[in-house]
């Protein structure tokens, strides 16, 4: 197997890890996020929440994960895009890692003696988190995972072009209904929550398909940006394989 369909395999896997800690860690968030002033005034399940703040610790990995072993191929095809991927994948962590630091701080809230004061501090703190995945999975996601990936994806061939279309529609698709609740003050009640789950399942779908398709059947064979049947061979042998005789 040559180095870039290795790294297919990894991107593919990275993706599938990317699903699962996510959809894991907001499950588990749930009830805090619906219910923060009587979470930290009840029992609570702090270590539910805290292995959900585990699990998006590992979705960070994750997320940079598939960037960083992408990077290497479709600068091949365009440099320019395969950085802001890169850096579309580091903000989107920005966000999460907020996030993250929202959902914890909730829990030593419900560690110290609950009052009044600590509801409301609980209360914006699961604000915050939720702004934060607004603005992260529902925003910069848009333009990082759908648009650019999916062009970069188109363009190069890696996967079957038909369904890069999901990522070059959905993703915009997807920003612009995020800016649409942002301008809106994100009202639950404005009934443009409901259109962004509608709007989530073009980009969903075409994560999934990168997830799995490049899981079990890497990149396509006659993609003209990979140097299928090689190996990737450390500088100094390239040097001295290219050097004149």
């Amino acid at each position: 197997m040559s180095g870039d369909q290795k790294r297919a395999r990894w991107f593919g896997v990275l993706y599938l890890i990317t699903f699962a800690t996510s959809i894991v860690g907001l499950l588990l968030y749930e009830t805090v996020l619906r219910h923060p002033v009587s979470y930290i005034a009840g029992a609570g399940h702090d270590k539910q929440v805290l292995f959900g703040a585990l699990l998006e610790l590992l979705l960070i990995i994750a997320n940079i994960g598939t960037a960083v072993v992408i990077f290497p191929i479709v600068r091949r095809q365009n440099e320019v895009l395969a950085l802001g991927y890169v850096t579309a994948r580091l903000f989107e962590c920005t966000f999460i890692l907020v996030g993250i630091l929202s959902m914890v701080a909730i829990i030593t809230l419900h560690q110290q003696a609950a009052g009044a004061a600590e509801g409301t501090v609980a209360y914006t703190l699961a604000a915050i988190k939720d702004w934060t995945f607004l603005l992260g999975p529902g925003w910069v996601v848009g333009w990082g995972n759908g648009l650019i990936l999916g062009y970069l994806m188109y363009r190069s061939e890696l996967v079957p072009k038909r369904w890069c279309w999901l990522g070059m529609i959905g993703g915009p698709l997807l920003s612009i209904i995020g800016t649409a609740i942002l301008l809106g003050g994100n009202n639950p009640s404005s009934g443009m929550h409901s259109l962004q789950g509608i709007a989530t399942i073009p980009e969903f779908g075409w994560e999934l398909f990168l997830g799995v398709y490049c899981t079990f059947w890497g990149f396509r064979r006659d993609s003209p940006i990979l140097s299928e049947g090689t190996t990737e061979a450390p500088p100094s042998t390239a040097v001295i394989a290219g050097s004149p005789a």
